[in-house]
């Protein structure tokens, strides 16, 4: 059969078109589920490996529930006990968050005041209960199904094929994006880490209890650590925010900022850093952004997210929350 003139040109073109496609699709659309979240104590350490278009995951070490016997367990009776609530307070004998708003530079921001009596209170959740690429959830969504008290967006992990991911004691992805993470380790301690310096093995060694991948450092030694110029990407300056801190010993600050709208501008990085360090925040990071930007109390969405266009949560990869577990 005679291919008509400029035919091959089509067919080349229809092929191409296809295959953009599909890498469109399997980038931000198709989910595949890399494995569940470990249970707290971990039992093995995973590191998903990716080749080309193939997931490989590995087990590449694995440790005995006691190497996690130091990080102290709530007792049942904690969490029996009562607790007093408000709309913007709660507190039990463990748990103590109280939030304020504060108005900014046309913006509004919301900030949760957070005391514990332990570090394992400060956690993480994937969206499902999984990790791997395009699963995703409303940041209340995972809240509720892990019973958080209070929660964050996180670093939307999912968005990205590198940077590392150490969750609940347990390695998923250790290829370095070359970054500025924070540190969460088993005492509840932050620390500022370079991807280039340091790998994620030599992390979990050293304690490491979840690693978060966006950035970067807001305050480091509380001092500023971006300039005036420093954006993520090709974001704009004014962008909704959310951002954690440590101000001393299991008193932490989670602070979310409104941005892209009439009543909200939102905050540049250094206004955001500014902000934090007037909070005493002796270290502080900078989470994804954006239409994820979210925060959530009590099963209650706090703030005022905007999705594109469109007012309401973004589903994202993962959350940082305060609470006992599910």
């Amino acid at each position: 059969m005679k291919i008509p003139k400029y035919g091959f040109a089509v067919l080349f073109g229809l092929a191409l078109l296809l295959f953009t496609g599909y890498l469109l699709a399997d980038t931000f659309l198709i989910k595949r589920v890399y494995s569940a979240a470990a249970e707290e104590p971990a039992a093995q350490t995973a590191v998903i490996q990716t080749a080309g278009d193939e997931d490989e995951i590995t087990i590449i070490a694995e440790e005995s529930a006691e190497a996690f016997a130091e990080e102290p367990e709530p007792t049942e009776a904690a969490q029996a006990a009562e607790p007093v609530t408000t709309d913007t307070t709660y507190s039990d004998e463990n748990i103590s968050i109280q939030l304020s708003t504060y108005r900014l530079h046309e913006t509004t921001v919301y900030v949760a005041d957070v005391q514990l009596s332990s570090a394992d209170y400060l956690r993480t959740a994937f969206a499902e209960n999984s990790y791997g690429r395009n699963v995703t959830a409303k940041t209340s969504a995972t809240a509720s199904s892990v019973n958080a008290i209070l929660a964050i967006n996180g670093d939307y992990y999912g968005a990205q094929r590198s940077g590392y991911v150490i969750r609940g004691g347990v390695l998923y992805r250790n290829t370095p994006s070359g970054g500025e993470d924070l540190v969460i380790y088993r005492d509840g301690s932050f620390g500022i880490i370079d991807e280039d310096e340091i790998t994620a093995e030599e992390l979990l060694a050293s304690g490491a209890w979840n690693v978060l991948s966006f950035g970067p450092a807001l305050v480091e030694n509380g001092e500023i650590a971006v300039s005036e110029n420093d954006e993520v990407g090709r974001a704009m300056a004014s962008n909704p925010r959310t951002a954690i801190g440590v101000i001393d010993d299991l008193h932490y600050v989670f602070v979310v900022a409104d941005g892209r709208t009439s009543d909200s501008d939102g905050l540049s990085l250094h206004e955001l850093a500014t902000f934090m360090e007037s909070l005493g925040v002796e270290t502080a990071y900078n989470l994804d952004g954006g239409g994820s930007s979210s925060m959530v109390f009590l099963g209650n969405l706090v703030n005022n997210p905007v999705n594109g266009r469109r007012s309401g949560e973004r589903s994202v990869s993962d959350i940082v929350y305060i609470g006992y577990g599910a």
